[in-house]
């Protein structure tokens, strides 16, 4: 599979580590940096990260900051993209099975490296379900304007 990875400073040593690892399990992997600990702004690499995904230059994406909420925001900025924050390999299952999110984003300073090994290994290996939540994930790319236009009922 080709995944892009891109993380900011406080997760460079993650992002390095499951890149070489994924790397290792026979995946293409685009690193699209930081290249060093240097202070960088997350949302720069989570604007390369969802730029890949849309373009198709990948497939799946792995986002990486110090807490990864910031850079999930960035990266789900683009409509292309459905970024999902995880923490443990249930939800990062359940991201790609319901909402067929194509990035994955984790804490470094929260998630330890084989937690994120784990939770990329449920990501990957999980198909979307498609059936009852293509519905509703078409309504995540193409939010609409007049909330009157939003479903009501149950």
């Amino acid at each position: 599979m080709r995944i892009a990875i891109a993380s900011d400073h406080a997760a460079y040593e993650l992002k390095v580590l499951l890149a070489d690892w994924l790397r290792g399990e026979g995946h293409e992997v685009a690193d699209l940096g930081t290249d060093g600990p240097d202070s960088v702004d997350y949302p720069d690499y989570g604007y390369r990260l969802a730029e890949a995904i849309a373009s198709g230059s990948a497939e799946r994406g792995v986002a990486l900051c110090g807490s990864g909420i910031g850079i999930s925001i960035s990266v789900n900025r683009n409509p292309a993209c459905r970024c999902a924050l995880v923490s443990e390999p249930l939800s990062a299952k359940l991201a790609r099975e319901h909402n067929d999110a194509n990035v994955v984003a984790m804490g470094a300073r929260l998630t330890g490296i084989d937690m994120a090994k784990a939770c990329i290994t449920a990501f990957l290996a999980t198909d979307f379900a498609g059936d009852r939540h293509v519905r509703r994930v078409e309504k995540l790319s193409k939010p609409p304007f007049n909330l009157a236009q939003l479903e009501t009922s149950r």
